[in-house]
């Protein structure tokens, strides 16, 4: 039986500190931190709820970050 693989780890931080942000800056940002992928997504986008490891979205209005989550 093939062993089950050990996701990255995460960067030690928090999305909450994102919000608010120019979002082209928040992008920079949270890459400098560690974040493998920055999502930017309209607000009410329709996206897929998989999580994936190493992965922050960002919810954008008006060219600043409205909402942040993992995954």
């Amino acid at each position: 039986m093939a062993s089950i693989p050990t996701p990255p780890a995460e960067p030690q931080d928090s999305p909450d500190g994102y919000v608010g942000l120019d979002a082209a800056h928040a992008e920079r940002f949270a890459r400098q931190r560690g974040w493998s992928t920055v999502r930017s997504l309209p607000p009410g986008a329709i996206i897929t709820m998989e999580y994936r490891a190493g992965r922050l979205n960002f919810e954008v209005r008006d060219g600043r970050v409205a909402r942040a989550w993992k995954g």
